[in-house]
C-alpha cells in the first residue's frame, strides 16, 4: 500500500520569550514518526496536551508564528516543511482539507452557506459563481442536509451544531482532497449526531477514496472509525498499531490506561480509574465486588418538580409572534444524596429545564418545591437566601470563571456576598480548604484561570459552588468538554463530595455511559417532553422507548471486530 503522508522525526517547539537573554522554548512534539496510507483512516489519540493537534496543524503549517518545526512531512513525496507560502496555499483546501472541533468558530457568521462553499471551488477549481452554486447544492445533499437548495441561503447561526459540522465537511470536500484532517470533529456533539457524523465521514472517505487523519481523545469513537491508531502522550508516540491490536492486545501501559478510564455501559464500578492509577497498578476502582452501592430509596425528598414549563416567543412574519415550547411539563423528585441524570439530544430541552429550575430562565408555569416552598414564587431576600442552597456548574470552565479575578478572589466573592465567614482570613482559610478538597493546593489562590488546564478550571468551578455550602448542584454538561482521564477525575470527585456532604445532583449530559456511572435515576427528554423515567440500571438494561434505545445504540463502543 503506497503512503500518502509520511511524518518523520517531527519536532515542534514554541518560542516563549527571552529570560536573561536566552530564548526559552516549550517542546510540544518530540520527534514522532507515522504514516498515513492511501484510502485509510489513521487516528491520533491522547489526552489534552499530548501534541496531537499540534502534529496535525504542522502538516499545513497552521501553527502560530512562534512555532518552530524540524523533521520531514512528506505528502506524495513533497516535503511540506520546505514548501513556501504560495505552494502551501495551493495545497490547503484542494489536496489537504481540515474539519475542526467547533464549526461555529470555523464558519464565517456574516456569510451564508452558499458563499462559504463557493469560495474554495472558485479559488482552486476555477469555477464561475453559477457553476459553484450548482456544486454547492450537490455537496449539501451529499453530506445529508435536507432541502439543500433552501439551506444554501441559511447563515451558520440558523443551523444546529450537527448541521454546521456537515457544512464544514461539505466545505472541506468541495475540491475532492486526497487527505482530510478531522480535529475532534464530534466532541461537542450529542451521541446521535456524533454517530451520524462518524458514519457520514466513513462513507465519504470510501466514496471519494481519500485518506482521513482523525484526531480524538475518545478511544470509543476511534475504535469505530480507524484502521490504524497512533497513541500520543507528552509529545511522543507511545504506541502505533492496527486498531484491532490497540483494543484487543494493547502493549503500552498508557494505552491500557486510556481504555480503562472511560465509563462503560456494561460495568458498574464504584470509582473510575485515572491514568496514573492504572499505570501505577492501582486497579481497585474496577475490581470485582467493588460495584457502586445502591442509594437509600427512603432518603428525604429535597426537590420536587411538578409540571415545569418554559416557552419562548419567536418572531413570526413582520408583526406576529409564535410560541416555542422548550419544556412541556417536567415532573420528578430528587432525594438527598441522590443523582438524577437528564439525557437527550441537543434541542431536547434538558439544559433549558435545568436553567429554568434555577430561574436563570423565568418559567412559564409549574412548581418547584424546596422544603415545601415554591422556588418559582419567591422574591427578594427569601430568593437570595435560597440561591445559596442550589448552585450550578456549567459546561465551559473557560467561560464561567472571571479571567480578571485570581482564584482566591473567585472563591471569596460568593462568601462575601452571602455573609459566609467571620472575616477575610476566615474566608481565605475556607477557600484553601475547598481547593484541597477538589485536589488543588494553596498555591492556586494567587493564580488566574488562564494558568490552569480545563480539568483544573472545572475543579475550581466546583469549589466555587461549594463555598456557599449548597444542598443541590445542577451540573450542565460539566464533564463533556474534558478528556477521558480528567473526566474520570472530576466524576470521582463529584461522588466523593456527594458522599461527604450529602449533596444532591441534577446531572445533565448527552453521554449515557457517564450518566450510568453517576446517576441513580434517569430522565430522558425529547422535544421538551419527558419520554422515559426510571432507575439507571433498569433503563440501561431494558429501555422502554425507541428513542431511548436509539440513544443507547449511538454510544461509541470502540472496536467490535475479531480479535487480532
Amino acid at each position: 500500500m503506497s503512503m500518502l503522508l509520511s511524518i518523520q522525526d517531527l519536532k515542534v517547539a514554541f518560542r516563549m520569550g527571552r529570560v536573561d537573554g536566552q530564548m526559552q522554548r516549550q517542546a510540544a512534539v518530540k520527534g514522532i514518526s507515522f504514516d498515513v496510507p492511501e484510502n485509510s483512516t489513521v487516528a491520533l489519540v491522547g489526552e489534552s496536551g499530548s501534541g496531537k493537534s499540534v502534529t496535525a496543524m504542522s502538516i499545513l503549517n497552521l501553527l502560530p508564528s512562534n512555532a518552530e518545526r524540524e523533521g520531514r512531512i512528506l505528502f506524495q513525496g513533497r516535503d511540506l516543511l520546505q514548501a513556501g507560502l504560495r505552494e502551501l496555499q495551493a495545497i490547503r483546501g484542494k489536496e489537504i482539507a481540515c474539519v475542526f472541533q467547533d464549526p461555529m468558530s470555523s464558519l464565517n457568521p456574516v456569510f451564508n452557506v452558499a458563499t462559504q462553499i463557493c469560495e474554495p471551488l472558485m479559488k482552486h477549481m476555477g469555477m464561475s459563481r453559477r457553476q459553484a452554486q450548482v456544486r454547492d447544492e450537490e455537496l449539501l445533499g451529499e453530506v445529508g442536509i435536507p432541502e439543500p437548495k433552501r439551506r444554501l441561503k441559511a447563515y451558520p447561526h440558523e443551523m444546529s451544531g450537527g448541521q454546521q459540522q456537515r457544512v464544514m465537511i461539505a466545505v472541506a470536500l468541495a475540491c475532492s482532497p486526497k487527505l482530510l484532517i478531522a480535529d475532534e470533529p464530534t466532541t461537542a456533539l450529542d451521541v446521535t449526531i456524533q454517530r451520524q457524523v462518524m458514519e457520514l465521514m466513513a462513507r465519504l472517505k470510501e466514496t471519494h477514496r481519500m485518506s482521513l487523519l482523525f484526531i480524538s481523545h475518545d478511544l470509543g469513537v476511534v475504535g469505530e472509525i480507524s484502521d490504524q491508531v497512533v497513541v500520543m502522550r507528552h509529545g511522543q508516540v507511545r504506541e502505533n498499531a492496527p486498531v484491532a491490536q490497540i483494543f484487543n492486545a494493547p502493549q503500552d501501559a498508557y494505552t491500557k490506561a486510556l481504555l480503562a478510564c472511560r465509563p462503560s455501559l456494561t460495568e458498574n464500578p464504584a470509582r473510575l480509574m485515572v491514568i496514573d492509577d492504572h499505570i501505577a497498578g492501582r486497579t481497585a476502582g474496577r475490581a470485582a465486588g467493588n460495584d457502586a452501592q445502591a442509594k437509600d430509596d427512603s432518603a428525604p425528598v429535597v426537590l420536587e418538580v411538578t409540571g415545569l414549563r418554559k416557552s419562548f416567543w419567536l418572531k413570526d412574519g413582520l408583526f406576529g409572534k409564535r410560541e416555542f415550547k422548550a419544556v412541556k411539563g417536567v415532573n420528578f423528585k430528587l432525594r438527598k444524596g441522590h443523582t438524577l441524570g437528564v439525557v437527550g439530544e441537543s434541542g431536547s430541552g434538558k439544559t433549558t429545564m435545568g436553567l429554568t429550575l434555577l430561574r436563570l430562565h423565568e418559567p412559564t408555569g409549574g412548581q418547584v418545591l424546596f422544603e415545601g416552598k415554591d422556588l418559582l414564587k419567591m422574591g427578594g431576600a427569601d430568593w437570595q437566601q435560597m440561591r445559596r442552597r442550589i448552585q450550578v456548574v456549567f459546561q465551559n470552565p473557560y467561560a464561567s470563571l472571571n479571567p480578571r479575578f485570581t482564584i482566591g478572589q473567585t472563591l471569596r466573592e460568593p462568601m462575601e456576598i452571602h455573609g459566609i465567614g467571620t472575616s477575610t482570613a476566615d474566608r481565605e482559610a475556607r477557600a484553601v480548604a475547598l481547593l484541597q478538597k477538589v485536589g488543588l493546593d494553596e498555591s492556586a489562590m494567587g493564580k488566574y484561570p488562564h494558568e490552569f488546564s480545563g480539568g483544573q478550571r472545572q475543579r475550581i468551578a466546583i469549589a466555587r459552588c461549594l463555598t456557599l455550602q449548597p444542598e443541590v448542584l445542577v451540573l450542565d454538561e460539566a464533564v463533556s468538554a474534558l478528556d477521558v482521564s480528567v473526566q474520570a477525575q472530576v466524576l470521582n470527585l463529584l461522588k466523593d463530595l456527594q458522599d461527604e456532604f450529602g449533596l444532591s445532583y441534577i446531572f445533565i449530559s448527552h453521554d449515557l455511559a457517564v450518566v450510568k456511572f453517576i446517576a441513580d435515576e434517569v430522565l430522558v427528554m425529547q422535544n421538551g417532553d419527558v419520554v422515559e423515567q426510571s432507575p439507571t440500571q433498569a433503563l440501561i438494561a431494558a429501555p422502554r422507548e425507541d428513542y431511548t434505545r436509539r440513544l443507547l445504540g449511538a454510544v461509541p463502543r470502540g472496536y467490535q471486530g475479531p480479535a487480532a
